[in-house]
This record gives structure tokens, C-alpha cells and sequence, in this order.
């Protein structure tokens, strides 16, 4: 038996760029910390050597919200490769800086390394996929545009200055919102807010529900998220047609003795 030999090193992202394209694939949804692979010096790239090939690879966020406690936040490997899959990750932890995993259930390894290797598992977003057309209708409701003089009214409602669309009850602006495409394309965040004079009318869930079909219209596919106890924001999504895929969870690794 030829003997398993495991290596793991810092790469640039460049290098593991056909990794990351069978990483997504087999995700097949919206990847939550898709952007952060772009931003100078937020996040390090590491690629798993199996016997002197590239097999896999593991990136830990470094920077903005992890600055103090790094992520490991994606983890893949090859099909092929996974009969070796724990002693893979293992050796991922023993050579990155990496404090907490932080991942989406809805990923094909990583969740079971989290439960396998963290303690403290905490949820922090629920994550919702688009499955139903309810087509809500509201008489008094409308939806447009933002328009350049609308700006002054959003601030003073406490709504997005910079949101894309407004939804209108009896002809004022009663919620903004709007869908953000830094995730992975075709998926589109679908975001918004209903100005707390407006709310308990539906109005949430109609611009929600404007807001997927200018996602669609685009050739895009609509997504969202929550905190797990905003249980009105959940049956807003829910009433708009959104079904809930997956969650945010986060846990902490041991610490170790670096000395």
C-alpha cells in the first residue's frame, strides 16, 4: 500500500480557480460569502495536497467582522478524494489560523466539519429560496422606481437612501428596497423595509414580491435571508413565496497551544 501523504500550504486565489468552479457547481445556490475571495486582504487562500496533487482547498476570512476571530468559511474537495476527507480537514486546521467555522447547512462538507470538529454551534441567518408565485394584491399599493427627490424622505423614514425601488401605500412612500448581485450571479439578494408607520398591512410581503420579479426579469434568480429571530421578517419572506433552504451557523474550534 502506497503510503498517504498530506500537505497544505497558502496559495493565491488564481491557483485553485477550477477547485472553486466544482465548488460552486455542487452548491448549485446562492453562496453567502461568495465576495469576500475579492476583497484585498480579507480572506486566505490554503490548497490541499494529496499525494503531491492538488485535491482540494479551505479559505479562512481574515478581515472585516473576522479580523479578531478568523473564519474558516469554505472548504471542498474532489469527489475522489473524500474517502480522505477528515484527515484533509484536519490537516487544514493544524496550518491555518482559523478560530470559528463559519458556514451554510445548505453546503455539501463543510456543515459536517463544523459538527464533527466546533463546539458553541450557534445560527445566525436563516437562508430562503424562491419556490412560490402567491401574486398578493394590495388596492391602496404601488411599486416604482426610486426617484433622485424621493432621497430626503427615505432618511427621514430611517429606509435605504440607496435603495433601487419604493412601494407606495395611498400615493406616499411607505417602504424601499431593493436586490443586491455581490453573492454569486444569478442569484440576487432580495432586501427591503417597511417604514414602521406602514407596517402590519402586507405591504412588506407586496414589495417583497415586486422585488423577486425585477430579480427575474433580469435573467436572475431571487434569494434572501433573515436573522433567526425576526419572525416577522420570516413570515414576510414566507408570504411572498420565499421557502427556507438553509442557515448561517458558526462554531468555535479549540484553542491551541502555538507557544
Amino acid at each position: 500500500m502506497v503510503p498517504m501523504s498530506i500537505s497544505v500550504r497558502r496559495c493565491k486565489l488564481t491557483e485553485i480557480v477550477s477547485l472553486r468552479q466544482l465548488y460552486r457547481e455542487e452548491m448549485d445556490c446562492q453562496i453567502i460569502h461568495e465576495s469576500l475571495h475579492n476583497r484585498p486582504g480579507w480572506t486566505v487562500e490554503y490548497v490541499l495536497d494529496l499525494n503531491g496533487a492538488a485535491v482540494g482547498y479551505g479559505s479562512v476570512a481574515i478581515g472585516g467582522p473576522w479580523t479578531d476571530s478568523h473564519a474558516l468559511y469554505e472548504f471542498y474537495v474532489r469527489d475522489e478524494c473524500r474517502i480522505h476527507i477528515f484527515d484533509l480537514f484536519a490537516a487544514l486546521l493544524a496550518t491555518c489560523s482559523a478560530a470559528i467555522i463559519e458556514t451554510q447547512t445548505n453546503a455539501p462538507i463543510l456543515p459536517v466539519m463544523l459538527h464533527t470538529f466546533a463546539q458553541n454551534v450557534r445560527s445566525e441567518s436563516i437562508l430562503f429560496e424562491d419556490l412560490f408565485e402567491p401574486q398578493l394584491t394590495l388596492d391602496e399599493a404601488e411599486f416604482r422606481a426610486t426617484r433622485a427627490k424621493d432621497t430626503e424622505l427615505l432618511r427621514s423614514l430611517g429606509l435605504d437612501q440607496s435603495a433601487g425601488w419604493v412601494a407606495l401605500w395611498k400615493g406616499e412612500i411607505a417602504g424601499a428596497g431593493g436586490v443586491l448581485y455581490h453573492y454569486n450571479r444569478p442569484y440576487g439578494d432580495v432586501y427591503m423595509k417597511t417604514a414602521e408607520p406602514y407596517r402590519r398591512r402586507g405591504l412588506g410581503s407586496y414589495l417583497v414580491q415586486e422585488l423577486k420579479a425585477v430579480c427575474r426579469a433580469k435573467g436572475n434568480v431571487p434569494a434572501a435571508r433573515c436573522n433567526v429571530d425576526n419572525l416577522a421578517s420570516r413570515r414576510t419572506l414566507q408570504k411572498a413565496g420565499f421557502v427556507p433552504c438553509g442557515n448561517i451557523v458558526a462554531g468555535d474550534l479549540a484553542e491551541r497551544d502555538d507557544s
